[in-house]
């Protein structure tokens, strides 16, 4: 991703933070402290924000920094790690629930035959 492709979400998720709220440019002004033309400037990808800035906009936003600047549909930092430490758990929880499910199995196929061995003896005397 280069500095065109960050620009451009960047004014796109200000955009659509904006929109989620129903907030204009002039309320987005007012919460972050920045002018209306200079948050028309990002929002048409002519300027680019120092990280103070983007500060301002998170907070008035009330999220986290990255949020502005990921691409969309991209994941949280770490989210892949997180995800691969949950599936890894969840195999082994299902392992071992496999496992228990056919010891269990097994267990009772012996009970029921030995019961009913015993069933048939006793019906044959």
């Amino acid at each position: 991703m280069d500095g065109t492709e960050v620009r451009a979400a960047l004014a796109k998720n200000i955009k659509a933070f904006r929109g989620r709220r129903n907030w204009s440019q002039a309320d987005l002004a007012e919460k972050s402290g920045l002018s209306i033309v200079y948050l028309s400037d990002i929002e048409r990808g002519n300027k680019w924000p120092y990280l103070d800035t983007l500060v301002k906009l998170a907070k008035a936003f009330k999220i986290e920094v990255f949020e502005l600047l990921k691409p969309e549909n991209m994941p949280p930092p770490n989210t892949a790690k997180i995800q691969a430490k949950y599936n890894e758990e969840i195999i082994a929880i299902l392992d071992k629930s496999f496992e228990m499910a056919k010891r269990y199995t097994s267990q009772s196929l012996t009970a029921m035959q030995t019961h009913h061995g015993k069933t048939s003896k006793s019906r044959h005397k």
